[in-house]
């Protein structure tokens, strides 16, 4: 069956206004097929049924919160609870900090008692957090939503390269992910970086969720800016299992993040080595251009799958999705 085209613009918020909530509305501003109309912070959100601009929200962000918009901006200490429930949006990126461990499922949890029902995207890291949006599988499809999960670049990107270079191959040995990130300012992506921080040894989420941004510093000093992680905790392992491509044990994630250069310290890549059913052992590998940025390889992905939730949402199916299963439409 062919997907049915989206005729009108659909609405579009962002949850989360750090560095990936201001690329997200970037990247959004030229889209025709998508229209941005809300953004959301910790104090405010604004909404605009027509669109907003991206200086003007990222100004008054700059300001406390996108709530000090003229005249678009609202105040708020329940900044999800007042946007979901007083105006109309059909799909929202949460581009938020997964900081604690249980925070996107607790927003997931906001949405399900609002009554909303739309589409929700996120760019999820860890297997344990994805592991309690499955608990809310079963509340989320009777909700009437339809979630996306783990549609950043790692998870979401390269597992999905995954999932289809998995296909040449009768059995997989082994799926490595290997990114590279590189940053001017590691101020300008405060949560993801300390996300990141959880990751070392010795740190967990609540040790770097903890941390001042002095103390952020003081460690980035010691390394000189750089972070270097192995066998982490990444999504990629449960949602490629989910999709039956190979048991979560055969899949590693590790990287470099460099924090003072905007130049990725190497590139990032997924290689996905199995046997063909002639018996022949191989190895398929995906690289990303290292002229693109973290933002556009996690924001981009982010709204593909936001533009394929929409189209199973007005189908009527609902629950919960991994990026590993449904594959992204391009947004124009």
């Amino acid at each position: 069956m062919i997907i049915d085209k989206v005729n009108d613009p659909i609405k579009v918020g962002v949850l989360g206004f750090g560095g990936l909530g201001q690329a997200a509305a970037r990247i959004l501003a030229p889209k025709g097929e998508m229209v941005w109309v809300a953004a959301a912070d910790r104090k405010g959100y604004a909404y605009n049924g027509a669109g907003l601009n991206p200086d003007a929200v990222i100004n008054a962000y700059n300001q406390g919160s996108v709530g000090y918009l003229e005249p678009d901006g609202t105040l708020s200490n329940n900044t999800i609870q007042d946007l979901v429930e007083n105006h109309a949006v059909e799909g929202y990126f949460l581009a938020l900090p997964n900081l604690p461990n249980t925070f996107m499922a607790d927003v997931a949890r906001q949405f399900i008692k609002s009554g909303w029902k739309g589409v929700l995207v996120d760019a999820l890291k860890r297997t344990s957090a994805v592991e309690q949006l499955l608990e809310l599988q079963t509340q989320l499809e009777q909700a009437g939503i339809t979630y996306l999960t783990g549609c950043g670049a790692t998870p979401g990107l390269l597992t999905a390269a995954a999932a289809v270079a998995a296909q040449s191959y009768a059995e997989i040995h082994s799926v490595k992910i290997t990114f590279g990130v590189g940053i001017a300012n590691w101020e300008g992506y405060r949560a993801t970086i300390r996300e990141d921080i959880a990751h070392m040894p010795g740190y967990d989420v609540e040790t770097a969720r903890a941390m001042t941004d002095e103390e952020v510093s003081a460690l980035l000093d010691k390394t000189n800016g750089i972070i270097a992680l192995e066998n982490m905790e990444h999504a990629d392992d449960i949602m490629l299992e989910l999709a039956g491509i190979c048991s979560r044990d055969r899949v590693t994630v590790g990287g470099v993040v460099d924090t003072r250069n905007p130049k990725k310290p190497l590139s990032t890549n997924v290689k996905i080595t199995g046997r063909t059913f002639e018996g022949k052992i191989s190895t398929h590998t995906f690289t990303l251009g290292d002229e693109t940025s973290m933002a556009a390889n996690v924001c981009g992905p982010a709204f593909g799958y936001l533009k394929a939730g929409v189209a199973l949402q007005r189908r009527g199916m609902t629950g919960l999705f991994t990026a590993a299963e449904i594959m992204p439409q391009f947004v124009k």
